[in-house]
């Protein structure tokens, strides 16, 4: 009888661990569901449809149109990759170097220190996501900013990492993520802003989309376009081999909005002047020398 007790707690501690593990782990359809199926819609599509019910009908909510990576222009594919997650092709999920640096934790060595550190300050961890991370939260995930939530996107990222190659993880990001009230996926972006498919945007389109992808509802094309098109000059420095630091942003846009139904894409395209004109001008003279380097460097993997 003596013995009954702590065997008893063993098996509570054990039931309570597997709980916990089989919440972390539990997502549905399982990571290796992705290799070869588009999902029909996204956690975060749902929860904008419950945000929008009775303001916009059934019928005419926005979806997305899957779009094969190669038919996407490689100059968005490498200029999303220097914006969002500049280690991409060589980080596992997570960017400890980009924790370490959120964290101002320039001496931090090595995983788990950095993983310590990462959950003591929990709350400044703002504008550190992967791409994968972030195509964890867009999948399975609500919007919510809580430890608890964080701490399973970083799982789930280590998931889709095992299961994915970083071909498909691009490829599943760039059609899912929103670019705009009601804008999911890259075609629909590229067509509702320039009225082109991905395959055929300028590299100054391409830049304004990746400048967009922080704040796809408070700053785009339409919408607050000179705070993007700062991003966007930056974005466009660092593509053409300028050293210049583009500075991470938060992702304020987390909350749902209302959706607003687009006009046509001819109606929508607005010239607004840049506010970094000099900094693009002065970019003009580099970027001839920096194209030969640009074309033949195909995947990006930044410092």
């Amino acid at each position: 009888m003596e013995d009954a007790k702590p065997r008893n707690g063993r098996r509570v501690a054990l039931g309570m661990t597997g709980a916990a593990l089989a919440w972390l782990l539990g997502v549905w359809p399982p990571p290796v569901w992705w290799r070869d199926h588009w999902p029909r819609e996204t956690a975060m599509m749902r929860e904008a449809d419950r945000w929008n019910q009775g303001t916009v009908e059934r019928a005419n909510r926005p979806t997305f149109h899957p779009t094969a990576l190669k038919d996407i222009s490689p100059a968005l594919q490498r200029m999303v990759i220097i914006a969002e997650d500049s280690r991409f092709w060589t980080h596992h999920g997570i960017d400890p170097a980009e924790v370490a640096d959120a964290l101002g934790l320039n001496n931090a060595r090595g995983f788990w220190p950095v993983v310590r550190e990462a959950w003591r300050h929990r709350d400044r961890l703002r504008g550190a996501s992967t791409l994968t991370q972030q195509l964890a939260k867009n999948l399975y995930l609500s919007p919510s900013r809580s430890p608890l939530r964080k701490v399973k996107e970083a799982a789930t990222a280590l998931r889709l990492e095992a299961a994915l190659s970083k071909d498909r993880i691009l490829e599943l990001y760039l059609n899912l993520a929103e670019w705009g009230p009601g804008i999911w996926g890259v075609d629909a972006a590229s067509h509702a802003y320039f009225g082109v498919p991905p395959s055929r945007l300028t590299e100054e389109q391409a830049g304004e989309l990746a400048a967009t992808l922080p704040h796809p509802r408070s700053s785009n094309p339409i919408f607050r376009p000179d705070r993007m098109l700062m991003r966007r000059s930056l974005i466009l420095a660092r593509y053409h081999g300028v050293d210049v630091n583009i500075p991470p942003e938060e992702e304020t846009d987390t909350v749902p909005v209302p959706t607003v139904l687009l006009p046509p894409a001819e109606s929508l395209r607005i010239e607004v002047p840049s506010v970094v004109d000099s900094l693009e001008d002065s970019l003009t003279t580099r970027r001839t020398d920096a194209q030969g380097k640009a074309d033949s460097g195909g995947r990006d993997s930044l410092p």
